[in-house]
């Protein structure tokens, strides 16, 4: 494995830092300033961009899938991101720890905790609330929106990102980069520089929907095991806390900072949900999950594309969209973090990794704790549903935790899970945007150390923002919205790979 020491830092292009910082700081400012009304018009936009053009979220998904099974098990998976004799920079392990980490943040441990219990209490289909058909749904439904066609989204633009990278050479590592297959030297103009602009304003929105989420979560905790009160101050410390830590782990740069973030939390998950599922129900959690699984095939192709346009429940606007749209936010960015990760690997062997390692991974968090969860409601030991109607969701989930044998032991480890978790997702989020807002880079280059550390705290600043307008609602308003225009972007740059996957056949390195 090659150490970063060789890397050196690069220089900042104000054309894409100044007009993102000045975007963000105006729309943070405006929503601060005026919650009330920024939050009915957030809602108002929701509304709009899910019902009217919703479907263009859920086709693109079929769309990612389909395209990631023809790069995994056609001719062009097997071109090298690099040179020929190019060996991988980390261990495959490492390798697939760090990017399963980037993609996953402390998300998952909250919605795999809570999710199913939503849609046990507004299950799809229009079952019946509660119901046993509902029970089963609710259990599997997790797993589908955190499966293969979530982390095929996730791994799209990885794949002309590191293409025009590694094969094309381009000296940024960028989104727009990955668009001059049809742009051509408008990729390195004006078109461009708002292509990166969308791209940095579509990351924020999808790093503020995740710890704007996750953040309440683990002050319930901390004030569960203290005994103080949760607050929004103890939330505006935590947010402090997290970007301290990320912030260090960007400084000290991929090998010394995201890297071991990356094994520990890796190895202290995998510790955490084998006790759980061993002292847990166990025989309830495999016989859900294998339920879950033959219930998820079944029901795949109509969860994939069902809009309900004549019952008009609202399910797929509510739920499966705003998660499509969650995953777009993020989709450049992972796009570009794996492809800082990957070179001397295959362009199938990205692909692979990113959809099934991805996909296998939430579906074992998903079926721990969801299924726990479950078996607790419907055992009446824990009453999940009601605490989350009457206290909330991150009450709802530390109840289920603190359920566990050792409960208080296993609380303060999911803890400083989910607050590692999210370190490691933002540490490389600020890596990532700071190499965008950098000029040219070679493979072994780092943004400048200061420039990773601002955008750190920038990505905290946007986290204060949502806790301060607060509401699951605003929440997923400000992913959809903000991965809209990213649709166009991550199909433009499709068609960029496409073309020079044509032009440059004869050529590309294989394995």
């Amino acid at each position: 494995m090659k150490a970063d020491s060789p890397a050196q830092d690069t220089k900042v292009d104000k054309t894409v830092l100044i007009p993102a910082m000045v975007v963000i700081i105006f729309v943070c400012g405006l929503l601060t300033a005026f919650p009330e009304a920024g939050g009915k018009y957030l809602n108002r936009l929701l509304a709009f961009t899910t019902n009217e053009l919703g479907i263009l979220y859920l086709w693109l998904g079929v769309f990612s899938l389909g395209f990631m099974g023809w790069i995994i098990f056609g001719k062009y998976g097997a071109i090298k991101l690099g040179k020929p004799e190019e060996t991988p920079e980390f261990s495959t392990p490492s390798w697939i720890m760090m990017l399963f980490c980037a993609g996953l943040g402390s998300g998952a441990l909250y919605w795999g905790s809570i999710e199913w219990a939503y849609y046990y209490l507004s299950p799809p289909f229009s079952l019946a609330p509660k119901s046993v058909e509902a029970g089963n749904h609710a259990a599997m439904y997790g797993m589908f929106h955190w499966g293969i066609m979530a982390w095929a989204m996730y791994a799209l633009p990885s794949v002309p990102i590191a293409y025009a990278f590694h094969v094309k050479k381009i000296p940024y590592l960028r989104m727009s980069s990955a668009c001059k297959g049809i742009l051509g030297h408008h990729a390195d103009g004006l078109p461009g520089k708002i292509i990166d602009i969308f791209f940095i304003l579509g990351l924020m929105g999808g790093v503020g929907a995740t710890l704007g989420l996750s953040t309440p979560m683990l002050s319930q905790g901390i004030a569960q095991l203290t005994g103080l009160v949760r607050s929004f101050e103890m939330d505006v410390v935590i947010i402090v806390l997290w970007t301290a830590l990320f912030g260090t782990s960007v400084y000290l740069g991929l090998e010394r900072g995201i890297k071991r973030l990356s094994d520990f939390n890796v190895c202290i998950g995998l510790a955490l949900i084998c006790f759980m599922l061993f002292s847990g129900p166990t025989i309830f959690i495999l016989s859900t999950f294998t339920n879950s699984v033959g219930l998820l095939f079944d029901k795949f192709i109509l969860m994939s594309l069902g809009t309900d346009p004549i019952g008009k429940s609202g399910f797929a606007q509510g739920w499966t969209i705003f998660y499509w749209a969650w995953w777009i936010a993020y989709a450049p960015y992972m796009g570009l973090f794996v492809t800082r990760i990957s070179r001397g690997r295959s362009l199938g062997e990205m692909a692979f990794a990113q959809c099934f390692w991805g996909s296998m991974g939430c579906w074992v968090i998903f079926s721990v704790l969801g299924n726990t969860g479950l078996y607790f409601e419907l055992n009446e030991i824990v009453p999940v549903t009601r605490i989350l109607t009457d206290q909330g969701a991150p009450a709802a989930i530390i109840e289920i935790i603190r359920h566990f044998p050792l409960g208080s032991g296993v609380l303060v480890i999911f803890l400083i899970l989910g607050f590692v978790y999210s370190a490691t997702t933002m540490d490389s989020a600020a890596f990532v945007v700071a190499s965008v807002a950098s000029d040219k880079m070679l493979p072994t280059d780092q943004p400048a150390r200061w420039h990773r550390l601002l955008w750190a705290l920038v990505l905290g600043g946007v986290t204060l923002t949502m806790m301060y307008l607060g509401g699951l609602k605003n929440i997923q308003t400000l992913c959809v919205v903000a991965a809209f225009p990213l649709i166009f972007i991550i199909g433009l740059s499709v068609c960029s790979l496409l073309r020079w996957l044509k032009e440059d056949e004869p050529t590309t390195p294989q394995n």
